[in-house]
């Protein structure tokens, strides 16, 4: 998301090694398909190119874009193809377990799955006065709650939805693919 379209003061987080995967894969794809039109041809390259995108597809939703933004007036979670918006007011509590978690007044439970998650907390310091630290996911829970806390009140319905350009990312890719697929068998015919 850009900034401009992210209240000011609004963080996202989501997992750092998400970012590494989708830049390695899309790399691999690359070099997948630049392979392909070097030593083929585009036409080749155009018939293999739906199953390299529908599998950088499925490590963008799976390692990418699940990821939690939160604002001084509610939050965003973002669960592979599920979008959840909530004003904090619909919050009645907000917990972290393996992964962040939040309890609305609806009677469900959100889990966020690109959010702050409960890690083993990082080793003490050498020394005898060395305390030990926080994880950077309890971190990330006070700061979330501090929010929570200085929350104005609002009567904001809770919102789900699909993610409308990953779906039709998806569809574009998969009709893409059946077209490969009766171009591929019509060629060997």
């Amino acid at each position: 998301m850009t900034s401009s379209q992210q209240p000011e003061g609004a963080r996202t987080y989501r997992a750092p090694s998400g970012v590494v995967v989708l830049v390695f894969s899309a790399l691999l794809a690359l070099f997948l398909l630049g392979d392909t039109a070097v030593r083929g041809s585009w036409g080749q390259m155009l018939l293999v190119a739906p199953w390299v995108l529908l599998a950088l597809w499925i490590v963008y939703e799976i390692s990418y874009v699940s990821h939690v933004r939160v604002d001084a007036h509610g939050v965003v979670v973002q669960n592979m193809l599920r979008r959840t918006r909530f004003d904090w007011s619909r919050v009645r509590d907000v917990g972290l377990r393996w992964q962040l978690l939040f309890s609305l007044d609806d009677g469900r439970e959100v889990s966020c799955y690109g959010g702050p998650a409960r890690a083993r907390p990082p080793r003490p310091g050498r020394g005898e006065d060395a305390e030990p630290k926080p994880s950077s996911g309890l971190h990330a829970l006070t700061d979330i709650r501090d929010l929570w806390d200085a929350a104005p009140a609002s009567d904001a319905p809770i919102r789900r939805e699909w993610d409308r350009p990953a779906v039709i990312a998806l569809v574009v890719i998969v009709i893409w693919a059946v077209v490969a697929i009766l171009l591929a068998g019509s060629a060997s015919v």
